[in-house]
């Protein structure tokens, strides 16, 4: 997900609201009246549920999500968050697999830069996460979405099927000889990596 633009001013409250979610039934949409029927009446409270949808616990339309009911086990309920995070902030764990206290200056840079944002609300979207992370557990891996990886083939001369009796007659003065040659390219959003390859393939296998 890159990083999320969700983040509240109550981030005090979010371990007591996360206690909430664990130990109440699990509603059919979690809709702001839930917030209020649970005490949480102030504006700064209403930024719960777009952090909810987030962090992968709600559906756009409100509904709980698979994760949602597995948090509500306690004994999983930390490693739920866990993997709830590592999707959710995952350039953050890009910058540091285990962020500590000592990491909180880098963090929240991260966050201005990503987003632009005034030094302000850089501060609220690190004490969101930070808060968040309390109640995680990072040994715990995160579901890994599936890999695509990206094969190239450049033919330089391209081949001829023949039968399994037939053999081509060469001419005699010509030997021919023909290349399959695959390149794996690395993952990147750099656009220039990939010139730089298929410019250097152009210069000594084709020109």
């Amino acid at each position: 997900m890159g990083l999320p633009t969700s983040y509240t001013q109550a981030y005090g409250s979010l371990e007591e609201f996360f206690g909430r979610i664990r130990d109440a039934q699990a509603p059919d949409k979690f809709i702001h009246q839930i917030l209020k029927d649970w005490g949480y009446k102030s504006n700064n409270h209403r930024p719960f549920i777009p952090l909810l949808k987030s962090l992968g616990f709600l559906s756009s339309d409100g509904t709980p999500t698979q994760r949602y009911h597995e948090y509500r086990n306690h004994a999983k309920s930390r490693e739920i968050m866990g993997e709830a995070l590592k999707e959710a902030y995952s350039d953050i764990f890009l910058i540091k697999a285990n962020p500590t206290e000592g990491d909180r200056e880098l963090i929240q840079g991260k966050f201005k830069s990503y987003h632009n944002a005034s030094d302000n609300v850089a501060k609220l979207h690190t004490n969101t996460f930070y808060a968040l992370l309390g109640l995680a557990d990072l040994s715990g891996k995160a579901k890994k979405q599936p890999v695509k990886t990206e094969e190239t083939k450049i033919e330089v001369e391209p081949e001829k099927k023949e039968s399994n009796n037939f053999i081509p007659e060469l001419p005699t003065n010509k030997v021919g000889l023909h290349y399959n040659i695959q390149i794996h390219l690395p993952a990147t959003k750099d656009v220039e990596v990939y010139n730089a390859i298929f410019k250097s393939l152009k210069e000594h296998l084709i020109d």
